[in-house]
């Protein structure tokens, strides 16, 4: 490196321009200046000696529109081994249909105009680290096949990477895209791109709407911490493993549309609209912020919610969403959670035997929380946040009740908050009371149990009428027969001493 490769940073390893003291291009043998700084003959020398396949490096030079694509034309379209950190492109670089054989990088380059890789095929790696666009960057139908890194990049104009392919089948490890602290200031587009690795789009911000529609992924889209200034249309795209949004904030309407995967908003913040649309899909809420209107459907198969706690939400709907294993009693709001058709827990069926009082349960198919479900030990996967007990678990029925659009479950859930007052009630008259409610009529919700019981009464008060007037099958009483009585005169004293005469 040469004394004027003092005003080069530190992680320049190159030996630099020698014209210029603050040029950063790599000097060409046997004039010591970069190409930028050759005159025409050496330029045209230089560009003689260039063949298809050819490795180019052309670090930290600058590029005119004219001399890259002289320098493109003299290696047909077709590059070897490319290195162009820190070259500054002053013109329009067109790299449409260009073929990179070998790894390819871009670190710290700076595009001042348009920078388009239309149709590019990149057959290994390719590296765009901190490279600045000050213009429209377009990888719009190219072809990745190893690793691609965009980390730190910053495009003032739109982003186009719709249609592209990064990796291909096979081992998936070495085909990452990477857009970690990617900056987007513009439309940042991917309609269409296919990532057969994983999607890394770590800590990005994108400042204007974002788009994935019909992406396909396959293995992980991770877009942890990221920040959604303008709209998110995650979807419809298919993503084979996880879809993780943990911490990302987002202060436009958030769409997500996909299926088969997990999906993460732990600790997210959504202050637009949150509208998620998953099919055989696990969704993860745990200590989010959702304002505004939202809403979580299944669209098909099943929609699993693994937690809710922390979850404070203005207005969110849940729709056909699986709460057997998922607990609610973490909620800041309960009041904020609109319930419709979904799937709650229910009591172990059939009779049941135990030590307490009464000996003997018959428990009825009613719809429960998972809280209650961990509280009297069901076996039931309870959530991570407070431990229930029967008066947290009364007001959280409580609460619940009136988002839920099922008049049944409605039903279920104010008689658990009675069950639940009733089991938090310390032993005395109002346990008492409440006790006597229960078995009397299910604390008004039991229409079968109260008319069950005035049957009951009504027999034993009709069995006790029965006895006390004495109604049994009487015995046959005896024929008497009337006694007629035979008055005869009294014979006179004439007619005796008249017979006794005679």
């Amino acid at each position: 490196m040469t004394s004027r490769s003092r005003f080069a940073p530190l992680d320049v390893v190159w030996r630099t321009c020698d014209a210029v003291p603050e040029c950063l291009g790599i000097a060409h043998e046997p004039y010591g200046r970069c190409l930028a700084h050759l005159t025409p003959a050496e330029v045209a020398a230089f560009l003689r000696g260039l063949a298809p396949g050819q490795s180019l490096d052309l670090r930290g030079t600058l590029l005119s529109e004219d001399l890259i694509t002289r320098v493109l034309d003299g290696v047909e379209r077709r590059v070897g081994r490319a290195r162009f950190d820190r070259a500054v492109f002053t013109g329009p670089a067109r790299f449409g249909e260009v073929v990179f054989a070998a790894d390819a990088s871009f670190d710290h380059a700076r595009f001042d105009r348009l920078a388009s890789f239309y149709g590019a095929r990149f057959l290994c790696n390719v590296s765009f680290r901190e490279a600045r666009f000050q213009r429209e960057f377009s990888l719009h139908g190219a072809r990745v096949r190893g690793h691609a890194a965009f980390d730190h990049v910053t495009v003032r104009g739109d982003a186009l990477f719709g249609a592209a392919l990064f990796g291909g089948p096979g081992n998936t490890r070495f085909q990452r895209a990477s857009f970690h602290r990617a900056q987007f200031h513009g439309f940042a587009v991917f309609d269409g791109a296919v990532f057969h690795g994983d999607a890394a789009f770590r800590s990005a911000r994108f400042h204007r709407a974002v788009s994935f529609r019909d992406a396909d992924c396959g293995a992980s889209a991770e877009f942890q911490g990221a920040h959604f200034e303008g709209a998110a249309y995650l979807g419809p795209m298919r993503i084979a493993r996880r879809l993780s949004l943990a911490g990302v904030r987002a202060c436009a309407p958030l769409h997500i549309d996909t299926g088969g995967c997990r999906v993460v908003l732990r600790s997210a913040a959504v202050l637009g609209r949150l509208a998620a649309r998953l099919s055989d899909a696990e969704i993860d809420l745990h200590g989010a912020r959702v304002a505004g209107l939202s809403d979580v459907t299944r669209r098909s198969g099943r929609l699993r919610v693994t937690s809710l706690d922390g979850l404070d939400a203005d207005a969110l709907t849940l729709t056909g969403a699986d709460l057997r294993t998922c607990g609610l009693g973490g909620l800041r709001r309960p009041e904020g959670l609109r319930l419709r058709e979904c799937v709650f827990a229910a009591p172990p069926g059939g009779l049941g035997l135990r030590l307490g009082w009464p000996p003997v349960r018959w428990w009825s198919r009613r719809r429960v929380i998972a809280d209650e479900r961990l509280w009297r030990g069901w076996g039931a996967q309870g959530s991570d946040g407070p431990a229930p007990d029967p008066a947290r678990l009364a007001v959280l029925y409580e609460r619940l009740g009136p988002g839920v659009d099922d008049a049944r479950v409605a039903a279920d859930f104010a008689f658990g908050a009675m069950e639940m007052r009733r089991q938090g009630s310390p032993r005395g008259l109002m346990r008492l009371l409440l006790s006597l409610y229960w078995l009397a009529c299910g604390y008004g919700l039991r229409a079968g149990r109260a008319l069950g019981w005035l049957a009951l009464v009504a027999a034993v008060a009709a069995g006790a009428v029965c006895w006390a007037a004495g109604v049994r099958p009487p015995d046959r009483p005896a024929v008497q027969r009337a006694r007629v009585g035979v008055v005869r005169p009294v014979a006179s004293f004439s007619h005796a001493a008249h017979g006794l005469a005679g």
